[in-house]
């Protein structure tokens, strides 16, 4: 047997324990190669399927608990913390709360197959106060969903997963180089694409302060709060004079944005 799968049989259920619960808390652990190896053990009667899953199950429950107490105590704070250490920053955060906008407690049930919502789709649910039980209930059906599948997944192909690590033993460090380069240029070609964003955003922003000099000089301006609904509701205090309007309206044609007046957009 491959050695890897051997580790995972003497010490499987500790390390799918601990590494889910840690992935789940927010470390860049993947856990699906790991949920896909026990499987596959399960496959061949080296691990037992039931106990894996429960592990997996409980390994999620809480650590999603304790986000879920996070937001519940900190608010949209606690969001905007997990957003700024995301590759998209400037987007994470409307994101998300569009999702479980739209969605609600059934963002829960997916949220784990989708990179981004899982992070923080758990403490947005104690943010806008989802009672207990219904988060409960939606996240324990949601991380049935996610390690179940994988379980079953690699139960289903165990002998190709075997025959896969040992292919992958063999090319050694070679694979490895390639697996880190890949992500080494995808993490360079967001953070590139994110200094120009903010190059480009840099050029027309104007700060806090010098909007209000520009107000105590009693210039006419308008000024416009695009922060998401759900934002709002959590801080419902804004600029004086400003108005709300989503973003998406920005792009149609609205008679409160004058053509004669500078405006001031500000969001999250």
């Amino acid at each position: 047997m491959h050695s890897a799968l051997e580790f995972l049989v003497h010490h499987g259920y500790v390390v799918l324990l601990i590494w889910i619960f840690l992935e789940q808390a927010g470390l860049p652990l993947p856990s699906i190669p790991l949920l896909l190896a026990a499987g596959a053990l399960g496959g061949m009667n080296r691990l037992n399927f039931g106990f894996s899953l429960a592990v997996s199950l409980s390994a999620c429950l809480a650590a999603d608990i304790m986000w879920y107490e996070l937001g519940r105590r900190n608010g949209i704070k606690i969001v905007q913390w997990l957003c700024k250490i995301s590759l998209e920053p400037d987007s994470c955060v409307r994101r998300t709360e569009g999702i479980f906008e739209k969605q609600g407690a059934r963002s829960l049930i997916f949220a784990k197959f989708l990179p981004g919502l899982s992070a923080v789709a758990t403490p947005l649910a104690g943010i806008f106060q989802m009672s207990f039980r219904r988060f409960l209930a939606f996240d324990a059906l949601g991380a049935l969903l996610w390690a179940g599948g994988y379980l079953t997944l690699g139960y289903v192909f165990s002998g190709q997963i075997e025959l896969i690590a040992q292919k992958v033993e063999q090319l050694g460090g070679g694979m490895m180089a390639v697996v880190t380069a890949f992500l080494a240029a995808y993490v360079a070609y967001k953070f590139i694409a994110r200094q120009k964003f903010l190059r480009e955003l840099r050029i027309a922003r104007i700060s806090p302060e010098e909007l209000k000099e520009k107000l105590d000089a009693g210039e006419i301006l308008t000024i416009v709060d695009l922060r998401h609904s759900m934002d709002f509701e959590a801080d419902p205090e804004t600029i004086p004079g400003a108005f709300r309007m989503d973003a998406s309206e920005l792009e149609q044609r609205d008679e409160r944005l004058p053509h004669d007046r500078e405006v001031i957009l500000y969001c999250t």
